[in-house]
């Protein structure tokens, strides 16, 4: 993509996913998402059924009157995104490619955070840390996170889900907001790590993938590659035998996913390419109130 295609496309992913936020997301975010403490805000006259314990003191003896300290919610969050590169999603055959998709659900929930004036941070991973954006604020900070998804070229081909959570737990020492996007195609047991993080962080995970990942069809022979290994080969998707293989091998993944984060009380939603991702961050949004 040459930087006048990339430039376009930014601008477009920008005017979108900015749309979706301030149209549709702005309440359910600032709902889903608030301050993780309380500030001093003010004092005021004591009133019948106000909390004793508010009571300042010290101004209630120099007026001889009580008064109470009132508080205020701590809006201001840190939200880190932490999004799988990894060469399975770039995979997709209806509507869009999986990353692309990644690219504008980060986007959106960019924006989300922007508007409501929380910090953005990325990690970009595949089985490996492959780039980290330290979070900030601003829409010239969103452009360029956007600019960095569309054009990014990871080095590592595999995916490794343990290695973004524990670089999450080393970089983000002050509890934050993270999302998790990914395939969850990840042969290696990430789910010690969940549980880590979800103590110290609000974790949510968000899965993106393809229809054809969970149920092969019947097209007779095809040419398949195993993205994260590099590997190829024919098969008969004509073979019901082949295509029930198929399925079972993405019902354990998706089991053994949906055991994971129930376990460690992790929020998660799983969206196909050919889907509407609105709904589906709506529906995230909506279990968190």
């Amino acid at each position: 993509m040459d930087t006048s295609d990339l430039l376009k496309r930014v601008r477009q992913i920008e005017i979108k996913t900015r749309a979706l936020s301030n149209n549709i997301f702005a309440g359910e975010y600032h709902s889903a998402y608030k301050g993780h403490g309380m500030s001093f805000s003010e004092v005021r006259e004591y009133q019948f059924g106000d909390d004793i314990r508010d009571i300042d003191w010290n101004v209630t003896a120099r007026f001889n009157h009580p008064y109470i300290k009132v508080f205020e919610e701590e809006r201001e969050l840190t939200v880190m995104l932490l999004i799988d590169v990894s060469s399975s999603l770039s995979f997709g055959t209806v509507n869009m490619f999986q990353r692309d998709m990644v690219t504008e659900i980060a986007a959106t929930l960019a924006c989300s955070a922007i508007q409501n004036n929380d910090k953005i941070g990325v990690i970009l991973f595949s089985d490996k840390i492959e780039e980290y954006i330290p979070p900030k604020k601003g829409r010239k900070h969103i452009l360029y996170i956007i600019r960095e998804l569309l054009n990014f070229k990871p080095d590592g081909q595999r995916t490794d889900i343990k290695v973004a959570l524990e670089f999450l737990m080393n970089t983000q020492h002050k509890s934050c907001t993270a999302f998790l996007i990914s395939d969850f195609i990840d042969r290696n047991d990430y789910s010690q790590a969940v549980l880590i993080a979800n103590r110290k962080h609000d974790l949510a995970a968000i899965q993106v993938y393809d229809r054809f990942m969970a149920a092969l069809p019947n097209v007779g022979l095809i040419k398949v590659c195993d993205a994260e290994k590099g590997h190829e080969q024919y098969i008969d998707s004509s073979s019901k035998k082949v295509r029930d293989a198929h399925s079972r091998s993405w019902s354990i993944l998706e089991k053994n996913l949906t055991e994971t984060m129930n376990k460690s009380n992790v929020d998660l939603i799983s969206i196909r390419t050919d889907e509407d991702y609105v709904k589906a961050l709506i529906n995230l949004f909506s279990k968190r109130r």
